[in-house]
This record gives structure tokens, sequence and C-alpha cells, in this order.
């Protein structure tokens, strides 16, 4: 019973924190450079494979017009535009992040926060080719060039928290 309270609270606070997240954006067209990421991959880190339980529920209080995406945005529109690829690659990313710190190994847990990187880079420039009518290459640029840097920063940002906090 302990470890459901627990999962509820944790729940509430990541889909807060992802929430906040969101408001801190640099706007890039199409897909906004925020700190969601950071805050998905520290779900798996602390949650395990029950990170994706928030994140579920954040992409849904999203589509039912609750403003938690980017910058307050919402609804269905968000996730079938150019970015909800990457919002519903959350969700199997947070799963993955979680999964591999279920094991000790810190090459493990490195190498899931990379999968988990790689799987919302994934589904998101997928999405966004066929969203915007644009070649595969160009989505990339579009998609995952302008973001690497900062998404890097984010996952050693999760790595090094988790190493004090999971």
């Amino acid at each position: 019973m302990r470890y459901r309270a627990q999962i509820l609270a944790y729940s509430g606070t990541f889909i807060a924190l992802i929430a906040a997240g969101s408001w801190i954006s640099i706007p890039l067209p199409p897909v906004p450079l925020t700190l969601q990421t950071l805050f998905v991959l520290l779900a798996g880190v602390v949650m395990k494979r029950y990170a994706a339980v928030p994140v579920g529920l954040y992409i849904l209080l999203g589509a039912a017009n609750l403003p938690v995406f980017h910058n307050g945005t919402a609804g269905l529109g968000v996730l079938l535009g150019p970015t909800g690829g990457f919002l519903v690659g959350f969700i199997p990313a947070a799963f993955i992040a979680g999964l591999a710190y279920e094991r000790e190994s810190p090459n493990i847990r490195v190498a899931g926060l990379i999968a988990a990187t790689g799987t919302i880079y994934l589904l998101g420039v997928v999405w966004l080719a066929w969203s915007a009518s644009i070649p595969l290459l160009q989505a990339i640029l579009l998609g995952v060039a302008p973001f690497l840097i900062g998404d890097v920063l984010k996952a050693a940002a999760a790595y090094s928290i988790g190493k004090r906090v999971a």
C-alpha cells in the first residue's frame, strides 16, 4: 500500500515538474527547446519503469486541454501538430530510462538515458516529417540538430542528479 502512495506522490510531482519545464522555453520553429525532457528523464531515474505513469498522465492532461504543453499550449491540435511526436515520445522514453535505472550498472544507466533521448528524437522526427510534409533529412535538421547539445546536457544533469537521489 505504501508503494502505491509513493507512486502517486511522485506522479503528481513529476507531472508538475514536466509542466513547469514546458514554460522554460526557447522558441525554435517548429519545435521549441524546453526543460521537459530533463524532467522526463528524471522521472525514469527516480520512478524506474513506473515513470511512464506520470508522463502518460501529463500527455493526457494536455490532450484534455489543460495548458501544460510548451508555453501553455494544450489540446489534440498540439499532439497532431509538428511537436506531437516528441511529446508522445516522452512516454516510452520515461519507460526506457526507468528500466535502465532498475540496473546498478552505470553503463546501462547512461545507455538508457541515451536510448530514451533517441526514442524522443525518433518518434518526434518521424511525426514532424509526416505532419509537416517535409523530407526526413529536413525533419532531422529541424528537430534534432539544434537540440543535441542541450539534450546531452540534460541527460548528463539527469545522470548526475540520479547519482545523488536514486
